[in-house]
C-alpha cells in the first residue's frame, strides 16, 4: 500500500472496544468518517462524522480524495456491505480495510450452524423472492433485513406459500450489551414491527421446493402458450451447457423460461421478444423465481435489437430462426461461444440442415409422444417434431 488515503472499518455493536489498534488509529487520523447513524454513534465519532445520503451514494467519499478518511460498515465491508462499491471505484493503492466478524459469522456462532452450508442473503434492498431458488427442505438461510416491519413481513411472504412450519430466529445487537436471540415458527411469529432487527435466520420446513434438473414444470411459468415444454428445455439447457456466471442470449423469448433455468444455474440471461405481452410475462417470471437482478428484458427483435449488448457465451434461438438472423448473430459471438437453435416449420428444418452441412455442430430431431386417451384405451400422442443444431463457434 502506497498511504491509502481511505480505510474502510468494520465495526461491531461493541463499538471502539471491539476495534483492532490499526482501526482506532485511522479513525483518530481520519479528517472525515463516512457511515450510518448507528456506526457513528458506536464508534463516536462527533462532529467529523457524515451520515449516508438517502438514496444512497458514495460520491461523498470519492469527494475527499486525497484527504485522510474512513469508512464504517457494519462486520465485514466487503460482505454485503460497501466496500466492494468503493474499490470498484478506487485504485488499489488508495485504500485499506479492517474488517470485524460479519453479521453472517456472529449469527453462525450463535445457532451452532457450519458457515461454510449455510446460504447468506441481503434482503435490507432486495425483495423476499430472492428467496425462491434456495427454499427446500432443512436448508439453512441466514437473511440481512431492515427493521422489525421486514421480519413480520418475511414471516407472512413464508406463511402464504406454504413454509410457515420453517423455523424463525430474529437476532438484534449481536456482540453488544443489548444482543437478543429468539426462535419462532415462521406461521405464528409475532413481534413489535417498528423493532430494529439486524438479522433473520430460518431453517426451512414446508414445501418441496425448485427441483436443481433442468426442464421445470410449465405450470411454473406465467404464458400464452409461446413456451419452450419442458422435454425440449431440458434437452435444449443441457446443450447449452450454463456454467455459473456465463450470459445467454434468449431470443425470441417467449415466456422466457429458457432464462430462468439458465440464471437458476447460476448465470445471467437478456431476453429477447418482440410481443410487449410476452415481454411483460418474461418479467413476471423473473419476479415470480427472484430472477429481476440476473435477467435482462429486452423488447425489440434481433438481430437489430443486438447491437450494444454486451457479449453471450451462449444463444439459444426457440423461434423465428431464419437466414438473416443466423448471419446478424454469428458475427457477434466469440470463439468458444455456443449456439443453439430450435426448428418446427420445414422451411427453418432445411435451413439448419444447410446450415450444419457448412459449418459443422450437432443436428438431432426429436420426436416425444405422451399418453393419452383414445377412447375407452390409451395411445401415445406424438408432439410435434423438433430439430435442434447445436454448434461451438
Amino acid at each position: 500500500m502506497n498511504s491509502p488515503w481511505l480505510t474502510i472499518i468494520g465495526i461491531g455493536e461493541d463499538g471502539l472496544s471491539g476495534l483492532s489498534e490499526a482501526s482506532r488509529k485511522a479513525l483518530a487520523k481520519a479528517e472525515t468518517i463516512f457511515g450510518g447513524e448507528r456506526h457513528l454513534r458506536l464508534a463516536d465519532i462527533g462532529d467529523r462524522g457524515r451520515t449516508w445520503p438517502t438514496p444512497f451514494d458514495i460520491d461523498g467519499v470519492l469527494a475527499r480524495r486525497g484527504r485522510p478518511t474512513a469508512v464504517l460498515a457494519s462486520g465485514d465491508p466487503f460482505w454485503h456491505g460497501v466496500g466492494s462499491l468503493l474499490a470498484e471505484r478506487l485504485d488499489s493503492s488508495e485504500w485499506i480495510t479492517h474488517p470485524a466478524p460479519s453479521t453472517f459469522s456472529l449469527v453462525a456462532s450463535r445457532l451452532g450452524w457450519p458457515l461454510e452450508s449455510v446460504i447468506c442473503l441481503g434482503l435490507h434492498a432486495a425483495p423476499f423472492e430472492r428467496l425462491v431458488p434456495h427454499l427446500a427442505q432443512g436448508e439453512r438461510i441466514i437473511c440481512l433485513v431492515r427493521n422489525g416491519r421486514a421480519a413480520v413481513d418475511l414471516a407472512k411472504w413464508l406463511t402464504v406459500r406454504d413454509w410457515g412450519a420453517s423455523q424463525l430466529w430474529t437476532l438484534t445487537g449481536l456482540g453488544g450489551l443489548r444482543e437478543s436471540v429468539t426462535q419462532h415458527q415462521a406461521n405464528s411469529y409475532a413481534t413489535d414491527p417498528a423493532a430494529t432487527l439486524v438479522v433473520v435466520a430460518l431453517e426451512a420446513r414446508g414445501s418441496n421446493g425448485l427441483p436443481r434438473s433442468s426442464g421445470l414444470s410449465d405450470t411454473l411459468f406465467v404464458h400464452d402458450g409461446q413456451i419452450t415444454k419442458r422435454p425440449m428445455r431440458a434437452l435444449a439447457l443441457s446443450t447449452l451447457a450454463p456454467r455459473r456466471g456465463e450470459r445467454l442470449w434468449d431470443i425470441g423469448a417467449g415466456s422466457g423460461s429458457i432464462s430462468i433455468e439458465w440464471a437458476l444455474l447460476g448465470g445471467t440471461a437478456v431476453a429477447i421478444e418482440a410481443r410487449s405481452d410476452r415481454a411483460a410475462n418474461i418479467v413476471k417470471n423473473a419476479e415470480a423465481f427472484g430472477l429481476t437482478h440476473r435477467i435482462t428484458v429486452v423488447e425489440g427483435t434481433a438481430p437489430g435489437n443486438l447491437s450494444g449488448l454486451p457479449a453471450p457465451r451462449a444463444v439459444f434461438i426457440g423461434g423465428g430462426f431464419n437466414a438473416s438472423l443466423f448471419d446478424g448473430v454469428w458475427p457477434l459471438l466469440s470463439a468458444g461461444a455456443r449456439l443453439v437453435a430450435h426448428a418446427v416449420t420445414l422451411e427453418t428444418e432445411a435451413l439448419l440442415s444447410e446450415l450444419h452441412q457448412r459449418h459443422g455442430g450437432e443436428l438431432m430431431r426429436i420426436e416425444i409422444a405422451h399418453a393419452g386417451q383414445l377412447g375407452g384405451y390409451r395411445a401415445y400422442e406424438p408432439a410435434r417434431p423438433v430439430v435442434q443444431w447445436s454448434i461451438m463457434k
